[in-house]
């Protein structure tokens, strides 16, 4: 177990770049096993999910050749080695899926590592509709409520495979060598449930018609590099994706999205103890609202080519609704507001002037880090497992540094802005749940000012 040590007040200020999109990353490198040429992927974030995911298809038998940016060394049971700069160097691999294991899916190795990693379950599609059968453990991931995979099944039944749940192991089994296209209706708009079922449309017989799709710019992503692979897909960036299958499809390359929430979380850790910060390259037409909610809190959040700068702020103020009632912040499929960053907008508010309501819809237990804020003097109301209000400090109540334990991915990013922003040192436990989705977080906001060490 690792911990942060974090000494709070420390102005920060510079420039900083997104690593390279988790959520896309875990998305993009399942879909090279539905070709058995390579395919080659770049600005993938050294983060522990993604590192974990690529030594799983190795161990299925994936040919994996890793290019390291020229300024670090090449090699090693990590994708990338961790590197101490605020520029993180997002990392090029090559994936040739040609001659994969198929028994070590039937192994209790393979079952363990799907149940440790959540993106795992993003394996089914590409291996059912190129092998016929695959299988999966419960995966794992953040510990933020019901996470249920009804969405994948239910497509995959759509499409002619036959489902079996072997509760003794632990493990999801489907099988179906002859895919057929179909219409379905998803109960909801699931991304992983969205790209796992057109993962496997791709290379079934007909035509496949996706009513209520996720089209989060991680979907988008994958289309387009599906697309470039040979497959045809319309209606990318809506919400009906209309899937013509093909016999098969061959190599590619493909770039990586910079990480819209570390955008996000950078954007509100600027906020809080910035003195000027400039988050570099952020692919500004894929962010959504994620700049324009910001500023309904009352942070500058400056456009300037495709970087934002967020200045030094005295003070920000949460807008109210135009009545004059509190400002309600809610997340919603994209374009809505994504709710990976609630945590992070949260903590931002404790030192707003004003007050807002979170609702949290999607998950019942993401809200449950509060607990920690409040234990460093933020005023916030647990309404309910789904809502939240939270009444600003107008900073004029600092908060106080404290020891925590990071629940999850984003809870523990939201920890460790506040940690930045408090008084006296803090202490956050089982950073490695941060580590599966930021990229050597404490070198690079080292490098703007920021005081943090890793402990083991």
């Amino acid at each position: 177990m690792a911990s942060f040590i974090i000494e709070g007040g420390h102005p920060l200020s510079g420039t900083i770049v997104p690593q390279g999109a988790k959520n896309e990353a875990l998305q993009v490198i399942c879909a090279t096993l539905l070709t058995s040429e390579p395919v080659t992927i770049s600005n993938i974030p050294n983060i522990r999910d993604v590192n974990n995911l690529i030594q799983l298809l190795k161990d299925m038998g994936v040919k994996v050749t890793t290019v390291a940016p020229s300024n670090l060394p090449q090699g090693g049971e990590a994708f990338l080695p961790p590197h101490p700069s605020n520029l993180p160097q997002g990392g090029e691999a090559t994936f040739q899926a040609d001659e994969l294991n198929l028994d070590f899916l039937d192994s209790d190795e393979f079952v363990r590592k799907c149940a440790e990693l959540r993106g795992s379950v993003m394996m089914i599609g590409p291996l059912l509709a190129r092998m016929g059968k695959a299988v999966v453990a419960k995966p794992g991931g953040d510990k933020i409520g019901r996470r249920r995979l009804d969405t994948h099944f239910l497509g995959f039944e759509r499409l002619g495979a036959h489902f079996n749940h072997v509760p003794e192991r632990g493990v999801y089994e489907l099988s179906g060598h002859h895919l057929r296209g179909s219409y379905m209706l998803l109960d909801e708009a699931s991304v992983t449930g969205t790209a796992n079922i057109v993962m496997a449309a791709v290379l079934a017989h007909g035509t496949t018609t996706i009513y209520n799709a996720a089209c989060e710019p991680y979907v988008q992503q994958l289309c387009k590099m599906l697309n470039s692979m040979g497959a045809r897909i319309k209606g990318i960036a809506s919400n009906l994706l209309t899937i013509q299958g093909v016999g098969q499809l061959h190599g590619t390359t493909h770039r990586i999205l910079p990480d819209m929430i570390e955008v996000g979380s950078f954007i509100g850790m600027a906020a809080m103890v910035g003195d000027g910060i400039r988050i570099k390259d952020v692919s500004l037409k894929n962010l959504g609202i994620i700049p324009s909610t910001f500023r309904r809190m009352g942070i500058r959040v400056k456009e300037e080519g495709d970087d934002l700068f967020i200045p030094r702020m005295r003070h920000y103020e949460i807008q109210s609704f135009i009545d004059g009632t509190i400002m309600t912040l809610a997340d919603a499929p994209w374009p809505g507001l994504t709710p990976d960053l609630l945590s992070v907008l949260i903590t931002v508010a404790t030192q707003a002037r004003g007050s807002v309501l979170f609702h949290q819809k999607m998950f019942e237990s993401r809200l449950f880090f509060v607990d920690k804020l409040i234990d460093m003097g933020a005023q916030i109301i647990l309404c309910d497992p789904h809502r939240a209000v939270v009444v600003g400090h107008d900073r004029k109540l600092q908060l106080r540094g404290g020891r925590m334990s990071s629940p999850d991915i984003r809870a523990g990013i939201a920890l460790l802005i506040a940690a930045l922003s408090a008084r006296g040192s803090s202490r956050i436990d089982n950073i490695e749940q941060i580590d599966r989705g930021y990229q050597n977080i404490e070198g690079r906001l080292n490098a703007l000012g920021a005081h943090i060490t890793r402990m083991t």
